[in-house]
């Protein structure tokens, strides 16, 4: 005898279900500015690795201690003018290197895409330029004692 097939009648998901979205909110076109300036955020922020997460906020003190330098050096005047110029270009030059550091230990390809595993042949981090992660932070290094050590030595 034969097994009798029973088909059930489709069924929709329930109602609270259907609100949920698995995907990001997409933006509409008249969406207004703080609504993208949001999307951006959440969009960076979930998008983001630690790492340069944490070279970003650095980067952002940088420019907040450039900043209150030049507007110190406005108000109250530059009488040590050396010392003014060896702060501000410490500052500078460290974003600079920070910066590098932030391009060459980026895991992401010219197309946008994140790499499939970030790897080398040894198992170690490279990043786009296929420099380690480990040498670029290396050449930051020394990059960053040169450069405080050239600003110490101006303050005179």
């Amino acid at each position: 005898m034969p097994a009798k097939r029973t088909t059930a009648a489709p069924t929709a998901p329930p109602p609270s279900t259907k609100s949920l979205s698995s995907g990001p909110k997409t933006l509409t076109t008249n969406a207004s500015v703080v609504d993208i300036a949001n999307h951006v955020w959440q969009q960076y922020l979930a998008t983001t690795p630690q790492r340069t997460l944490l070279l970003d906020a650095f980067m952002a003190f940088l420019v907040l201690v450039g900043g209150i330098q030049f507007v110190y050096c406005v108000v109250a005047g530059n009488y040590p003018f050396n010392a003014f110029l060896s702060g501000f270009c410490a500052a500078v030059g460290q974003f600079v290197l920070t910066a590098s550091l932030r391009m060459q230990t980026s895991d992401v390809k010219e197309g946008g895409k994140a790499s499939a595993s970030g790897k080398g042949k040894d198992g170690k981090g490279v990043g786009k330029e296929g420099v380690s992660h480990e040498r670029a932070f290396a050449d930051y290094i020394f990059g960053s004692l040169i450069l405080h050590f050239f600003c110490i030595n101006f303050i005179n």
